[in-house]
């Protein structure tokens, strides 16, 4: 497949940028003897910004010679951030190492007392809640699935982009991935070793290669600690759940007079979760918010009369099962049942009332409001995963002479995390029970005959479930890295390398216990007496086979013997073992200088090996070489072999795949301008050029600017560049899974065999980022003042997503040949007929907005008080989230302040802090603005026009927003030893309504706090 070439506008502007760095250097010599030392104003080495104390990112000055913040906040002067001008410094959003160098990409960087003042038991949290992160996954996402492959998974997400398109580095090098997709899991860092991380908003691809679309977050360890230091806290919610608990120690020695450096940590920690309070319109251990939200969905065809479709209603009653079993059609409908089988008319809410056609009067399909909640089902989801910690990590570093070190690194983390999506396993209405069946009251086989009906619709939650689902992701890395760095001279200039190789192994194993098998289910629900009375399967093949009545006529006792044959002790697995291999050599050095200052460049290569091996179950899978039936899965006729899904959920497939990765890279900072009036500038650039074995080439590049204007304290920035994401292996190398479906063709319905695999023509998506900021630091007039504003806008081209089978019909009979070799119909053989439903490069999306950022220090003792004062706030403003499916019949959507999503308009958290040598207090606030369930809906409660599949109506548009107040604290005992305490969501703000079309919890825990008020205690030794 050709890929397209560079156009001849990017061509342009990267020869132009080339030609201006070489007129500086021929200029260079000229200019030195033109421009007196003395005249030279000193290099900005204004440290980076620190994110707000305690809160979401609860900052203190930086400890570190970073610079540019993503609101470029430099800190206090006099801080323990400030180094001298000659220091040499590395940013995240750069590979230049320099001088004075300040680069035009914003970012933040979190300290290492920073991140201790959150006193979060995983650092994940405390760099979640920065507002330009969004979207980010972790244990209270995700609770209600079985197979989304991101269940217990701590991955970050910039700009609601999602995490695939955020790169996440470990000391600047890449980690190998917790799931297919390639995400790294941030539980699996050392945390107590982190002296700093620095948060990239702004596309880095030209730096740091593919994912780093949305940007960068890069983990940055103590290398050279010395010492013993450990942690231990503990905690729970006010509502005596969510119990943790973690400790930490890490220790650090120089030995052979400083040439030898070792250092280690240990790490254990475990929240427990909170437990699912199973069936009914009931929150968990007394949280009383919970109340059963949902859509009410009236019919499309309905919607001519001036009436909103679609109503947000609170107690919703699902009216197709209940608790223990409901008749849900017919003359019997409404008839439930419960203890020991016994009937009873149910309850429904809406004062409805069946009409023996499957309906009930006064009720939307599938939902009636209040009357019996008892079989509800969308509070029995865990609120939080049980999760456990356990990680190891060690350097060993040796300067074999002053100017080159070698080091070994290896990092073990292993995460396990438990839970449940749901209660039982609800069947909606979708059950025939035949009237001959023996569990059945003789009232209702006597009424059965009354009506002259041999056989009745059924629904059930299946509450008799001894079990309820329950998951154990566990994901284990093993990761080792050797390396080496240093400086030499080369043409009377001194330049610095490093060079690493990787090799990391994450294993992920998902093991779901208590899983139903369908077609096992449905033959031990149809239970006969035989002719000596007892109770048996009716299907012979199936009684053949060990099949055992199964009872779900009411509360009823349950053979244990009949639940292990439907829900079998072996249930489903998936065993992932993906592999990284990482060769990486990067230069730095000053190859000029100019009359302006140093120009400096940065240059490497890297290769990348992925790899990824999936194996499922073969009940799941199907019968295949690689997922053979075995004694724990045995042959069973009623199971389809072919193509697995035979379990209720869960049915993971087996898949393979490779590709591998050449880049190289330079990059350059060019000074253009050093004058006591108008100030200092610089242009930073950047090409990359990468290689995929599957995809082919790419580039990637930036360009940009900063300008420390003459005007006291003022300095402007701006940064455009091309950024790129490759396809995941998952999205590569999906495995295939075979299901027969119709699709509507040329007027016709047409039986199709729908293929779902992976696409291994999928092209890179590209990105153009933008971004143009204004700083103000500390002028003289405002000293301990600094302000900052950037704009961003991300367009994303070629968005990588998956299609129906429909979809991929309609778009070929539109004329994309792309997705028509995907497609087979109008066979004459009607069985050839097939729709392969992959992933394509088909839509697009476009985000646009700016982050605030304002910090104030002052010293109290001008005031007559001990200590600090440090003020803090950032903001994001998402003024459009735009994504376009590129689908026949589909329109662009808005997803900025849709609070169902992850993009609200307003994302804010903002601190106060008091420091003094013994004792701190901060104050915290975090904030979500409020929104809408969706921007294409439109709200109306009369004289509705008519809903439409793209802006359906609706009676309520309004989503609420969120304000959180949190409160910390720390007072040192001795030297060592410092006592601290957090407070988090002090006013136990519950989390806002967020209804589905189906029953749920109802929350959106990606934006919304889930857990309620917390509270955490510790002790910190350092020695």
């Amino acid at each position: 497949m050709q890929h397209p070439t560079p156009t001849p506008t990017r061509h342009t502007i990267m020869r132009l940028a080339v030609a201006s760095a070489c007129a500086c250097f021929a200029l260079s010599a000229q200019a030195q003897q033109a421009v007196a030392p003395a005249q030279q104003a000193p290099a900005d080495t204004t440290p980076a910004t620190a994110a707000p104390t305690a809160a979401p990112a609860a900052v203190e000055p930086v400890a570190a010679p970073v610079q540019s913040a993503p609101a470029a906040i430099e800190t206090a002067p006099g801080s323990a951030a400030e180094v001298a001008k000659e220091n040499v410094v590395t940013v995240s959003g750069s590979r230049i190492a320099a001088r004075g160098f300040t680069q035009p990409t914003p970012t933040t960087s979190l300290g290492a007392e920073d991140l201790a003042k959150t006193a979060k038991p995983n650092l994940f949290n405390a760099i979640a809640e920065l507002p330009a992160l969004q979207g980010s996954t972790g244990r209270t996402t995700s609770t209600n699935s079985t197979s989304s492959g991101v269940q217990g998974l701590s991955s970050l997400s910039l700009r609601g982009l999602g995490a695939i398109r955020t790169l996440t580095l470990l000391d600047g090098q890449r980690v190998v991935g917790a799931n297919v997709t390639g995400v790294t899991d941030v539980s699996q860092f050392p945390q107590l070793l982190i002296k700093r991380v620095d948060v990239v908003t702004g596309g880095a691809s030209a730096s740091y290669g593919s994912d780093a679309i949305g940007g960068v977050v890069n983990f940055i360890t103590d290398k050279k600690f010395e010492g013993f230091k450990a942690n231990i806290e503990g905690g729970m919610t006010r509502y005596h759940d969510d119990k943790n608990g973690s400790l930490q120690a890490a220790w650090g020695k120089a030995f052979m007079d400083n040439r030898l450096h070792v250092t280690a940590s240990a790490e254990y920690g475990r929240e427990k979760g909170i437990e699912s309070p199973g069936f009914g319109e009931v929150g968990p251990n007394g949280r009383t918010w919970y109340k059963n939200p949902a859509f009410q969905v009236r019919p499309l065809s309905q919607t001519n009369d001036g009436k909103p479709q679609y109503t947000a209603i609170e107690h919703a009653q699902q009216y197709q099962y209940s608790k223990f079993g409901l008749i849900t059609s017919g003359p019997l409908q409404g008839t439930a049942f419960g203890a020991n089988g016994q009937p009873y008319q149910f309850n429904y809410g809406s004062n409805g009332v069946p009409t023996g056609t499957g309906s009930v009067t006064n009720c939307v399909n599938p939902f009636c409001v209040g009357g019996d909640l008892s079989g509800s089902v969308g509070a029995g989801t865990n609120l939080a995963m049980d999760l456990t910690r356990q990680v190891g990590y060690t350097r060993v570093g040796f300067d074999i002479s002053p100017d080159h070190e070698i080091y070994f690194t290896a990092n073990y983390g292993k995460v396990k995390s438990h839970f449940s999506p749901n209660p039982g396993a609800a069947k909606n209405a979708n059950l025939n029970i035949r009237c001959d069946n023996p569990y059945l009251p003789a009232s209702i086989v006597a009424a059965c005959a009354a009506n002259n009906i041999t056989s009745f619709q059924y629904g059930t939650a299946n509450a008799v479930f001894p079990e309820n689902i329950n998951v154990h992701p566990t994901r284990e890395m093993k990761r080792v890295v050797v390396g080496a760095n240093g400086k030499f001279q080369l043409g009377g200039k001194e330049w610095s390398y490093d060079t690493y190789a990787e090799h990391g192994v994450n294993r992920t194993d998902i093991i779901v216990h208590d899983m139903t098998l369908n077609a096992r289910y449905n033959a031990a629900i149809d239970a006969v007496r035989a002719p000596d009375g007892t109770i048996v399967c009716r299907n012979a093949v199936a009684a053949a086979a060990g099949c055992r009545p199964f009872n779900i006529i009411g509360d009823v006792p349950v053979d244990q013997a009949a639940w292990r044959y439907i829900a079998p002790a072996n249930g489903p697995q998936q065993h992932t073992r993906q592999t990284q291999d990482v060769a990486s050599i990067n230069f730095n050095g000053e190859a000029f200088s100019s009359w302006a200052g140093p120009i400096a460049i940065a240059t490497g290569a890297e290769y990348r090996r992925e790899h990824y091996k999936v194996t499922g179950d073969p009940y799941g899978n199907g019968i295949f070489a690689d997922s053979p039936n075995t004694a724990d899965y045995p042959a069973d006729p009623l199971l389809n072999t072919a193509v697995g899904n035979n379990w209720y959920a869960g049915n993971y497939h087996n898949a393979q795949g490779t590709y591998n990765v050449k880049e190289a890279y330079v990059e350059l900072n060019v000074p253009v301008l050093k004058s006591p009036t108008w100030g200092e500038a610089n242009l930073n650039l950047a090409d990359r050029h990468t290689r995929y074995s599957t995809s082919g080439h790419v580039e990637s590049w930036k360009l940009g600017a900063n300008w420390k204007t003459g005007l006291d304290g003022w300095r402007l920035r701006a940064v455009t560049s091309k950024d790129v994401r490759a396809p995941n292996l998952s999205e590569l190398y999906a495995a295939q899974v075979v299901v027969n479906n119709i699709v509507q063709y040329q007027g016709n319905t047409v039986a199709i065999q729908q293929r779902s695999v992976g696409n291994t023509r999928l092209r890179p998506e590209i990105a153009r980022n933008t971004i143009v900021g204004i700083v103000l630091s500390q002028p003289s007039w405002a000293p301990g003042f600094s302000a900052s504003i950037d704009y961003f806008d991300i367009k994303v081209d070629g968005v990588i997503s998956a299609l129906t089978a429909q979809q991929e019909v309609d778009l070929c009979v539109a004329g994309n040949q792309e997705i028509c070799g995907a497609v087979s119909l109008g066979n004459p053989v009607a069985t050839n007929n097939f729709v392969t439903v992959q992933a394509f490069n088909l839509a697009s999306l476009r985000s646009k907005g700016y982050d605030l950022e304002g910090s104030y220090r002052m010293n109290l003792k001008d005031w007559g008080l001990p200590g600090r004062l440090t003020l803090r706030a950032l903001v994001t403003r998402n003024i459009s989230f735009l994504t376009d499916p590129g689908v026949v019949g589909t329109i662009p959507s808005e997803g900025a302040g849709n609070n169902l999503g992850t993009t609200p308009r307003w994302k804010g958290l903002a601190s106060q802090s008091w420091d003094t040598d013994q004792y701190s207090l901060t104050l915290a606030q975090r904030w979500i603005s409020k929104g809408v369930y969706s921007n294409e809906y439109i709200e109306c409660q009369t004289d509705c026009p008519v809903s439409t599949i793209i802006h359906p109506t609706i009676a309520n548009n309004k989503m609420k927003g969120a304000f959180y107040v949190d409160l910390g604290g720390s007072y040192k005992f001795s030297d060592k030893l410092t006592g601290f305490f957090k407070i988090d969501n002090i006013g136990d703000v519950n989390p806002a309504p967020a209804p589905q079309t189906n029953l749920s919890f109802g929350i959106n825990p990606q934006l919304y706090d889930v857990l309620g008020r917390v509270y955490r205690a510790g002790l910190r030794y350092n020695f």
